[in-house]
């Protein structure tokens, strides 16, 4: 049995549905918080058959009326006596750990709601695996960990002591916790540090979310540093792929003063940074019509460049991404005229 927390949010929707592909059993949880509309996540609930309205009630267990390997309960990864229950009733071979909450910007204006999810969610995860011992942990790390470091691309061995936003702060603290717990009980556990993930279904506070909704309702976009901002933008098929493919790959021992620790940690991004100008365009021609843009400094919290090397990724699973920029934000638009009606 496996565990995916946030299984309602953007990765973890895709990665369900890869994995039931796989044959696997999966138990989900999300606590379908208002950061980005709800409707959203129930609806991508309502793609992998959760039809019923109990989705939206705390604690309770549903099936899946279209796949019988599949359960969700919306929970909160803060609750520990719950979730603690959660892990004592299904005995998870592997857990795969999304829930998080994201967003840089929003990290400056809210900051309490990143230190309750990301660290204190976390910890009790942790706390979790310790007593029950799963063959492997995976959870999401960022690419935002980087922060103000300016050497590019950006390797797992750089400095990621400089984070830019209490959001990456974050992310570091999960990396730090991770190790401690691999270290100090033996848990196989592998962090992924993602680099803006993009694709259908996907979360409405993205960038390429918002400029589409904007070029369509011809209202203006902002781009910051004056457009000249580069992302690693990378496909959300690349992703969950690489995801089903490190599962049953334990972390390499890694050997520290002679003390080994099965922990390891990856960048998975497309090695391509796209500018955001060249990325609007790509959106023109798609949507066909042209963007109202209004060049904006650099903001608090953001970073001018991302930029993933991905060797150790590729030496691992011979991760290779294969969506370019053109064909992925061309499902994301095809998706997002269906999803809204346009």
């Amino acid at each position: 049995m496996l565990l995916i927390t946030g299984m309602a949010g953007f990765i973890g929707f895709h990665l369900t549905q890869k994995l039931l592909n796989e044959g696997f059993s999966i138990c989900g949880i999300d606590n379908l918080n208002n950061y980005y509309s709800p409707k959203l996540k129930i609806d991508r609930l309502k793609e992998l058959g959760f039809f019923s309205d109990v989705v939206s009630r705390n604690g309770f267990l549903t099936k899946s009326e279209n796949y019988s390997n599949l359960y969700f309960i919306n929970l909160s990864i803060e609750d520990k006596p719950s979730l603690i229950k959660v892990f004592n009733d299904f005995k998870f071979d592997y857990i795969i750990h999304l829930a998080a909450q994201a967003g840089v910007r929003y990290s400056i204006e809210n900051p309490e709601v990143y230190i309750n999810s990301n660290i204190i969610g976390f910890f009790n995860i942790l706390e979790c695996c310790k007593v029950y011992q799963p063959k492997h942990l995976i959870f999401a790390s960022s690419s935002s960990i980087y922060g103000l470091n300016k050497k590019v691309p950006f390797s797992e061995i750089d400095r990621t002591d400089q984070p830019a936003s209490l959001y990456a702060a974050t992310k570091k603290s999960n990396e730090l916790m991770a190790h401690t717990y691999s270290y100090l009980f033996g848990i196989p556990i592998t962090g992924l540090r993602f680099f803006t993930v993009y694709g259908p279904w996907g979360r409405p506070d993205m960038a390429y979310f918002k400029f589409t909704k904007k070029i369509l309702e011809e209202e203006e976009i902002e781009l910051y540093n004056y457009g000249k901002m580069k992302r690693d933008f990378t496909y959300i098929d690349d992703i969950v792929e690489a995801i089903n493919k490190l599962i049953h790959l334990l972390p390499d021992k890694n050997i520290n003063n002679s003390v080994s620790v099965p922990f390891e940690v990856y960048n998975i991004g497309n090695n391509n940074p796209v500018e955001l100008k060249k990325f609007v365009s790509i959106l023109e021609d798609l949507l066909g019509k042209k963007a109202k843009i209004r060049l904006m400094p650099l903001q608090k919290g953001e970073v001018v460049e991302t930029y993933a090397d991905i060797k150790n990724l590729y030496k691992k699973i011979g991760y290779k991404p294969a969506t370019k920029i053109e064909d992925g934000l061309k499902n994301f638009v095809t998706w997002y005229k269906k999803y809204y009606n346009i």
